[in-house]
């Protein structure tokens, strides 16, 4: 055999790529709200929103109920959300949850997210990890409001079925009331507390990561799934105050008709005792 037949024959030593460097994130919902006054889990990273040094990761606190893990081990995960439920308002059980993958990409220019696939961040930095957590905490919370305003709407379709099928009103203006309530609270967390249109506050002194949170925004889809959920909002709410209107008026001409036989009845008994007197 030649040289060069050795050559060819010859395994290939060369190095593989070294696969590039990831990070683990979760995104939990455990509640309404989470008190993180005074909360000390480590070097403080952020105060708005609360983040932490926690071990070799980052741990992201945000008052409407979410904490973002990054970088942590299950075991270092579960201790540190065992340690928060004494601060939880309004536990959820079980909660929301929602995990991406940030990878390594070392260019800033090739920041992006594949669909379905690892965050590219040419570098692992803390502004950069705030941004995510912060896209992501808002899909989980958008996740729950919308698994709500659904529930909502199967509540109202047997109402509207029957309007449309009977020509009747339901008679349970209590539920109807809880319909409008549970639209409120929605509307309260979505415009208030969670605030998903409101960029945060790392792009103030780092405005130029304004463009890598833009494809964060892209990615979960944050705005179309705010303006597609205010649009139900406010059919959940124009459904429940129409037929409750239209409940009150029903009562409103029943308790007409009920004066209307009382005068009626008062009238009838008066002329008996006027006929009665006059024989």
């Amino acid at each position: 055999m030649t040289a060069d037949q050795l050559a060819v024959s010859a395994p290939s030593t060369s190095p593989r790529p070294a696969a590039a460097p990831t990070l683990r994130i979760r995104a939990l919902m455990l509640g309404d709200r989470i008190n993180a006054s005074g909360l000390e889990l480590g070097t403080l990273v952020s105060s708005t929103p609360a983040a932490f040094r926690v071990h070799a990761g980052l741990a992201v606190i945000f008052r409407y109920g979410v904490v973002v893990l990054i970088g942590l081990l299950p075991s270092e995960e579960k201790v540190l959300i065992d340690g928060l439920k004494p601060r939880v308002i309004g536990e959820f059980s079980p909660y929301e949850e929602e995990t991406a993958q940030a990878q390594l990409c070392n260019d800033e220019n090739a920041e992006a997210i594949q669909p379905g696939g690892p965050i590219c961040l040419a570098k692992f930095s803390d502004d950069r990890l705030l941004l995510v957590a912060d896209a992501l905490a808002k899909s989980t919370s958008l996740a729950r409001d919308e698994r709500r305003v659904a529930a909502v709407f199967d509540v109202i379709e047997p109402f509207a079925r029957e309007l449309a099928e009977r020509g009747r009103t339901p008679r349970r203006r209590r539920a109807i009331l809880q319909l409008i309530g549970n639209a409120l609270l929605v509307q309260q967390r979505v415009a208030g507390r969670v605030a998903v249109a409101e960029k945060p506050d790392v792009l103030w002194e780092k405005p130029e990561l304004d463009r890598l949170y833009a494809r964060l925004e892209d990615e979960y889809e944050l705005k179309e799934r705010l303006d597609t959920l205010e649009r139900k909002l406010s059919a959940v709410s124009e459904t429940a105050n129409a037929l409750t209107d239209i409940i009150d008026t029903q009562r409103s001409l029943r308790l007409e008709i009920a004066v209307v036989v009382l005068i009626l009845i008062e009238v009838a008994i008066g002329c008996i005792q006027i006929w009665s007197g006059t024989h």
